[in-house]
């Protein structure tokens, strides 16, 4: 359980999570684009569908998203469980023939935990130029960025 934050504790943390999202701007941009390039999530999530190996690739992805994600982490803060869990199901799995007989059991985790870390990291992209301070009205996308790190 998350430890209860006082309402300076959090607009300090909360603060500091935009922070640490402009300081990296740049270096997430790059890795959304690398994501969203060519053999990134569009033929990756191809791979799904088409019953290919590559899909594991998505992995690596998802991997070097989580990394960038810790590392805009207001403090180091821990992931929130959901994330975690759905980050540990789909990650370290490596590919075995017998895979193919229960091909959406062994994959669909891998295509859940990119899509999950993609979606954050698209969040952080997004917001990072758009905010100057956290905001009085939360957008749902910057709601679950706070959620991702237990602020909310």
């Amino acid at each position: 359980m998350a430890k209860f934050l006082t309402p300076d504790e959090y607009d300090r943390l909360e603060a500091l999570l935009l922070q640490n999202m402009k300081q990296q701007a740049a270096p997430l941009r790059e890795l959304l684009e690398q994501v969203n390039g060519p053999w990134g999530y569009e033929d990756r999530i191809y791979r799904f569908y088409h019953q290919s190996f590559k899909v594991f690739i998505l992995q690596d992805y998802t991997k070097q998203i989580v990394s960038a994600l810790a590392g805009i982490a207001p403090e180091r803060r821990a992931f929130c469980n959901f994330f975690a869990e759905i980050i540990a199901a789909g990650t370290e799995r490596e590919f075995d023939m017998k895979d193919n007989q229960h091909w959406v059991e062994r994959t669909a985790p891998i295509v859940q935990a990119f899509l999950h870390a993609k979606y954050f990291l698209e969040m952080a992209v997004k917001y990072a130029p758009q905010l100057n301070e956290p905001p009085q009205v939360m957008p749902s996308g910057w709601a679950a960025l706070l959620s991702l790190y237990t602020l909310r």
